[in-house]
């Protein structure tokens, strides 16, 4: 949460005094203590009313804060978002949701953020009606000065588990959710702050409702709901009810969370929080236990903000709220119908006539059950046969599918249509060349190699690419700018690209431009370029010059053959040199 002393509507905070309070501070009572690193009994918290919601274990959303301690310790201490531990928190979290079939989009914020800031992570569940979204957000960055677990890593973690749940029970949707994991937070809420300006009138008016989570595992807690009586806020508060914890309302965070961004532009906004400087009363110390007149989190925004300082009752109760009123607003009570989907790796082929070529076809059950698919093919030029083993799967499972190419078939690019028909029918294209005996069609394998197109195929650390204050592109307007933070970093980001067989030349060209701080010959700092992950080419802070060079290099031996392409910036502990990439591309001849 961001210290804003000025929107504060509590007595008495005009100063955190959080040495005082953390020497005073002691864990809640036996009846409501912060639980052991194990999850706690579903009967022990779960109540009637959310039957329909799963249970989110406890020690799942903890190893999470975990990943994020060692994130911290790793990067300085802290995650604050213009450093590496804040690009290193959001592609953990990214990963992770990738992983589980989400939709996932790094947006860098270019106006209103803290110089460097990292980019806002959105993840949208991809089922459900896209004209009604339920929001769920948190901040993911840190202040300098620690690690940020509870602050925010606990919101942020919990989100991370729900999601991930979500994902998991695949159930029906009525509604469409959406996470976000925010930049620049304790800057001054600019993460949220630009996504919401980002959006449009209609996008704003699909959101029929933003949750915020802001500290949600406060050792000293309380149990605090962001506009308590309102419609969106029903839910939040009828979970907290049926666990007799006489939630209140949140008047410490009152606009100095990421609620606040979206009220701004009249969308409903609820969240749960459990305190930060303010300290507990006696009438909430005698219903919630904990210690009267200390601070809800003695160390709000200080160093010991680690593992160490986590409410896991509190967390474990703030996480099965946030699933019931996601289950609440956004699951349908219909059982979800039968589907799958169908995909080829690879989807495309180059080969001679009368030779012969494979592709896995895969096929998952996207919701329900799972069932039988038949596999066909259809597009195929005359003297091409595509067979598949088995010709029937039950989705969740493989197919090898063989293109054979007859001896006459003419040479040039066709595109086939492989079709997985069962309860519902879906297609994915396959791309076969057919080169003549000996021939070579030219290509160009690197996709969006001048970034314009925004991250995608790009894997690695993605929120290098965009446009930026300092630099500029060799053409367009978006670049990969690597390194160029004055102090022990790496950024690298990757493609992986087929150079197709039968071409005697392929060649990777690039447009490089470094500046550095550094003087003389010395190498401090570098830019590499691997294949595989062996070093090919080595530039560095001595390469140093004006505009941006053209670099190439031969990539011959690697015809026929699928690779991954990375650039590397690797920058020491002293002054800065900015590695900027543009225009990458592979042709072949």
């Amino acid at each position: 949460m961001v210290l804003r002393p000025r929107r504060l509507s509590l007595a008495g905070l005009t100063s955190l005094a959080l040495a005082t309070a953390a020497a005073g501070l002691t864990l809640l009572p036996a009846s409501a203590e912060a639980a052991p690193a194990r999850h706690l009994p579903a009967a022990a918290h779960a109540p009637a009313l959310a039957a329909a919601a799963p249970d989110i274990d406890v020690t799942k959303v903890q190893a999470h804060l975990t990943e994020l301690n060692a994130i911290a310790t790793r990067n300085g201490g802290n995650r604050k978002s213009s450093g590496q531990g804040y690009r290193d928190s959001v592609a953990y979290v990214k990963g992770k949701l990738q992983a589980a079939g989400y939709t996932v989009t790094e947006q860098p914020c270019t106006s209103g953020c803290a110089s460097g800031a990292g980019p806002n992570l959105i993840a949208e569940w991809p089922r459900g009606d896209a004209s009604k979204v339920y929001m769920f957000g948190s901040h993911l960055d840190s202040v300098s000065a620690g690690p940020g677990i509870n602050d925010n890593g606990s919101g942020s973690a919990t989100l991370l588990e729900v999601a991930l749940k979500l994902a998991q029970t695949d159930p029906s949707m009525a509604a469409r959710v959406r996470f976000g994991w925010w930049t620049d937070e304790e800057q001054g809420l600019n993460g949220s702050d630009f996504y919401v300006r980002s959006l449009t009138s209609a996008q704003r008016s699909a959101i029929k409702a933003y949750y915020n989570f802001d500290m949600v595992a406060s050792p000293n807690g309380g149990y605090f709901i962001n506009h308590i009586t309102s419609a969106a806020a029903a839910p939040m508060k009828a979970y907290w009810d049926s666990l007799n914890l006489q939630p209140e309302e949140n008047t410490e965070g009152a606009g100095r969370s990421d609620d606040y961004s979206f009220e701004n532009y009249g969308i409903p906004t609820s969240g749960y929080a459990m305190g930060a400087s303010a300290r507990k009363t006696s009438a909430q110390a005698a219903k919630w236990g904990g210690t009267a007149g200390a601070a809800y989190d003695g160390c709000y925004h200080s160093s010991c903000d680690t593992t160490a300082n986590i409410n896991a009752t509190g967390l474990n109760r703030s996480a099965d709220g946030v699933a019931y009123t996601l289950w609440k607003q956004a699951v349908s009570d219909a059982a979800p119908a039968n589907d799958f989907s169908v995909s080829a790796s690879p989807a495309a082929g180059s080969t001679d006539p009368g030779t012969s070529l494979t592709s896995t076809v895969s096929t998952a059950t996207t919701s329900g059950s799972a069932q039988t698919v038949n596999l066909s093919a259809s597009g195929a030029p005359a003297g091409v046969t595509v067979s598949f083993s088995p010709a029937s799967v039950t989705s969740g499972a493989s197919a090898t599918a063989t293109v054979s190419v007859g001896s006459a078939v003419p040479p040039g690019t066709y595109p086939i249509t492989l079709t997985g028909t069962g309860t519902a029918t879906h297609s994915t294209s396959y791309t076969l060349t057919v080169k003549g005996a000996g021939g070579c069609t030219p290509s160009q394998a690197i996709s969006n190699g001048g970034f314009e197109s925004g991250t995608t195929p790009w894997t690695g650390d993605t929120s290098a690419i965009g446009t930026f204050s300092g630099q500029s592109a060799h053409s367009g307007s978006r670049y990969a700018w690597l390194a160029g933070y004055g102090y022990a970093a790496t950024d690298s980001v990757a493609q992986t690209v087929t150079v197709p067989a039968g071409c005697t030349k392929a060649t990777l060209r690039y447009w490089l431009h470094i500046d550095t701080a550094e003087s003389g010959t010395t190498v401090y700092d570098t830019f590499q370029v691997k294949v595989d992950g062996t070093v090919k080419q080595t530039y560095s802070n001595a390469d140093a010059a004006t505009g941006y060079t053209e670099r190439t290099l031969d990539l011959s031996q690697y015809a026929g053959r699928q690779i991954a392409l990375t650039f590397t910036a690797t920058e020491d502990s002293g002054l800065q040199t900015s590695f900027v990439l543009d225009d990458a591309t592979l042709t072949t001849g």
